[in-house]
């Protein structure tokens, strides 16, 4: 197999910092998508392709794109057909980082040293469901076999928070924490919306104002923070400016109403939604990952047929850095400014975030204000690189809370390493070409801290 132990590693230094400093430094998931429930059900799988495929719009993007009709991703074809089907895509796939991750996982969770192609498939699809048949491979198991200390999974707040409670009573070598996420109230715009504040109702108290939501939202966090949460979730295709509360009261109300808001109104409400979530989250000492410049749902037919998140987004374009500057400031006044991690989609946009965010640093934490690692469509070698060469020419690598998932797949854990790999082969070049210290000591307790040791003391989590 063409993935050797020095893979991504093209000096001696940085096989160095990776084997002696990060290999074997535990993980913190802090912000995934894996579903709870499966986790604390922990069923054995039944073959490669539900552990490997299912739910993972990654390896199903990639399909789309190779031309494969939709009835062997998500439709009705056999889970066999579907995983000899990726098999055949990916064997082509040279760049692409599923190529990398996909064989990794194999190696890592199965003992498959095959190369995925069109002419392994049988024998690797053989060879997985033999391996999970005698090690009845389990999602703890999963979790467990990679190192991963705790994780933070994405919950709407009208999500049942039992499941966590449940959890927390197994023998599990892990923590597993929600994260609060409000974007179903925020997109006041959306068919369902009503649908969704009768949830967050039955959970709480009536509501016919926006003074009630508001209730109703920090009695919710609340009950998130009773079983461990301690951060929070906002997804924004652009920051909206921030209004008058009253202006955002009487868009509330008009929905509430039966009446769908026009696009300005919506912007209205979102941006004092925002303002609200963050200053709340801030009284309560929860962190925020503030995730920009995603354009959702381009699809309309497969949206219609699929529903969100199965691989219809993209990057958008949207230049919103102004008024993000205003919504800083403004928290940061008020004394309400939360620890802040910032994700940002759209590459162009790198610097600007980041010495953005360089303006509203503070004693109150190390890296208080942190440019999040690459995310979803940049978390690829590239984009990796190119993020550590924007954080480290205008802010500082030392406090970086590193990598995460950010995936349904609960195989996705040789994501960190990936990064570990491009951080400690980025330390290593300079220090090889006599542009930094090569103090192994110092160098490689950094890269212990961004791979584990800074998103604990972040987050506040106890090991």
């Amino acid at each position: 197999m063409y993935i050797k132990d020095n893979f991504l590693l093209t000096n001696k230094t940085a096989e160095k910092l990776y084997f002696e400093h990060a290999k074997n430094m535990p993980i913190f998931d802090y912000h995934c998508h894996l579903p709870e429930k499966q986790i604390l059900e922990n069923k054995p799988f039944n073959d490669v392709f539900e552990v490997w495929l299912a739910g993972d719009h990654y390896k199903w993007r990639l399909m789309r794109n190779y031309g494969i009709d939709e009835q062997y991703i998500t439709g009705n074809a056999s889970n066999k057909e579907k995983f000899l089907t990726y098999c055949r895509v990916l064997g082509t796939a040279f760049g692409n980082p599923l190529y990398h991750w996909s064989q990794v996982e194999l190696k890592d969770f199965f003992g498959c040293e095959r190369e995925i192609n069109e002419a392994n498939a049988e024998a690797i699809w053989d060879e997985c469901n033999a391996y999970i048949k005698a090690n009845a491979v389990t999602p703890q198991k999963l979790i467990e076999c990679s190192n991963v200390r705790h994780v933070y999974t994405t919950n709407e707040i009208f999500d049942d928070l039992t499941t966590f409670e449940e959890i927390a009573k197994k023998d599990y070598k892990f923590t597993v924490n929600p994260a609060f996420r409000a974007d179903r109230i925020m997109n006041i715009d959306a068919a369902p919306y009503k649908s969704y504040i009768a949830r967050v109702e039955a959970l709480t108290h009536p509501i016919k104002t926006l003074a009630d939501l508001e209730a109703a939202i920090e009695q919710r966090l609340q009950a998130f923070i009773a079983v461990g949460c301690r951060a929070s979730d906002i997804a924004l295709e652009k920051v909206c400016a921030v209004a008058d509360p009253a202006d955002a009261a009487a868009v509330f109300a008009k929905v509430m109403a039966g009446e769908a808001p026009t696009a300005a109104e919506a912007e209205t409400f979102k941006g004092y939604f925002t303002y609200f979530l963050m200053k709340l989250y801030a009284k309560y000492g929860i962190a925020t990952e503030l995730h920009l410049g995603a354009m959702r749902d381009n699809n309309a037919i497969m949206m219609e047929r699929l529903g969100h998140d199965t691989g219809f987004d993209s990057i958008s374009d949207t230049n919103s850095i102004g008024l993000l500057s205003r919504l800083l400031d403004r928290l940061n006044v008020e004394g309400s400014l939360p620890k802040t991690i910032l994700f940002n989609l759209n590459p162009k946009m790198n610097c600007e975030m980041m010495t953005l965010i360089g303006c509203f640093q503070s004693s109150e934490a190390r890296g208080k204000m942190q440019y999040g690692p690459a995310w979803w469509f940049l978390d690829n070698k590239v984009g990796m690189e190119r993020h550590l060469e924007d954080l480290t020419a205008t802010g500082h690598l030392a406090v970086f809370v590193g990598m995460l998932t950010d995936s349904r797949s609960l195989l996705s854990y040789p994501r960190h390493h990936y990064f570990r790999r491009i951080l400690c082969n980025y330390l290593g070049d300079m220090m090889e070409k006599g542009q930094m210290t090569n103090d192994m000591a110092l160098v490689g307790k950094v890269v212990e801290d961004i791979s584990y040791n800074n998103s604990v003391a972040y987050f506040g989590m106890k090991d």
